[in-house]
């Protein structure tokens, strides 16, 4: 599990920073930047919805603070 979110962290950045490349090298000229930015979205939506399923199937279980009765 971590690899796997830790792959979409890296996929997340890569996405910001081609995002940017695009900005610079366009001047915003191009929908590059803005699909650079859509997929940034996206994976991170799938990240989150990846993270709650997860929960879900019992692969993952939270942890921290315990609830008080």
């Amino acid at each position: 599990m971590k690899w796997i979110v830790a792959f979409a962290f890296v996929l997340i950045i890569g996405s910001l920073g081609s995002a940017l490349f695009f900005l610079v090298r366009d001047r915003g000229r191009t929908r590059n930047t803005m699909r650079a930015l859509g997929f940034r979205v996206g994976f991170s939506i799938a990240l989150f919805v990846f993270i709650l399923f997860a929960q879900y199937m019992g692969w993952i279980h939270p942890t921290g603070v315990p609830l008080q009765p």
